[in-house]
């Protein structure tokens, strides 16, 4: 996935998610204020998307669907839209991929069938998402910042070397 940086990390009992805010189409910059990462279920699931933007907010949808019909269980919800995402014909053409979050999981999506909840409650997608992931990696294991303060500091650091992430970003945090 390209043209994006999502990162969310779950520290302790609070969890932070946040993205970027730039739309490109090729190489133009088409927005600077998108929003790519939203609060949902009442304000206690957290959901970010990389990818086509109209795919992630399809796959948004469908996924607070699920988060409805197992009641709130994060985990269950993502098991059964990545096994409908994988299997429905037309589900398997969404191009994009979903990081999900409440103050128990960290999940990442992908329409492959992958539920992955990463080791070190780090998990990031999109074009920048591997520079925000080692320098959220680093500044976990060596500072004793907050997570919503990690994950800016890591967020800033990718939109300084990622051409498609700029500096316009959407935190939301858990509790």
């Amino acid at each position: 996935m390209r043209h994006t940086t999502i990162l969310a990390i779950k520290k302790g009992n609070s969890v932070a998610m946040g993205g970027d805010g730039q739309v490109t189409a090729g190489q133009t910059i088409i927005k600077k204020k998108a929003r790519k990462v939203r609060k949902i279920r009442d304000g206690k699931v957290l959901v970010g998307f990389a990818g086509s933007a109209a795919d992630g907010i399809a796959l948004l949808d469908r996924f607070e669907g699920k988060l409805n019909e197992y009641g709130g269980n994060l985990a269950r919800a993502a098991v059964e839209l990545a096994k409908e995402w994988r299997l429905d014909r037309a589900l398997r053409r969404l191009d994009a991929l979903l990081v999900v979050a409440d103050i128990n999981n960290l999940l990442l999506i992908s329409g492959t069938g992958d539920v992955i909840e990463p080791d070190d409650g780090i998990v990031a997608i999109g074009s920048g998402g591997n520079y925000a992931l080692a320098a959220a990696r680093a500044l976990l294991k060596h500072t004793d910042l907050s997570c919503e303060e990690i994950l800016r500091e890591a967020l800033s650091i990718a939109a300084d070397i990622c051409i498609y992430t700029n500096h316009e970003f959407v935190i939301e945090t858990l509790p």
